[in-house]
């Protein structure tokens, strides 16, 4: 028996909606820590960036492969932190008077938050187009 996908774009696009959600969540981390000069971990919170990979689903069944995203990861950004030199602050060094602060640039995360938005958008939009065509395919199967 034949199996058809009449969704062919939704599986990849529903999958590229939920790597962009984490994406989302880890902009919000980012932007909420972007003044900790202290954490758990000592020293200031290091910006989080999320890494996806691409990979091939059912690459075996030709009729129904579909690549789909995913989060590969969620690394430590490794550039340095900003250095602002406030003497009062508790996590001031003692000698120069300077601040270690989060490598988190609020116009960079806003940046990345919209990228993110709109990708998801898209998603959106290829999922409600491979919907439409579906609906097409199967009123021209019943013969209207």
């Amino acid at each position: 028996m034949l199996s058809v996908n009449l969704l062919p774009g939704a599986d990849s696009a529903a999958s590229a909606i939920q790597a962009e959600k984490v994406r989302m969540e880890v902009i919000s981390q980012n932007i909420a820590n972007a003044n900790t000069t202290s954490t758990p971990q000592g020293g200031p919170y290091q910006r989080q960036v999320v890494r996806f990979e691409t990979v091939m689903k059912n690459q075996f069944d030709a009729a129904n492969a579909v690549q789909e995203v995913q989060v590969a990861g969620i690394e430590a950004d490794g550039r340095p932190n900003r250095l602002l030199y406030q003497p009062g602050h508790p996590d001031a060094d003692p000698e120069t008077g300077m601040v270690k602060f989060p490598n988190v640039s609020i116009h960079e995360e806003m940046a990345d938050l919209i990228s993110s938005s709109r990708a998801t958008e898209a998603n959106l939009a290829i999922i409600r187009t491979a919907r439409q065509m579906a609906m097409q395919t199967l009123a021209i199967g019943k013969g209207n």
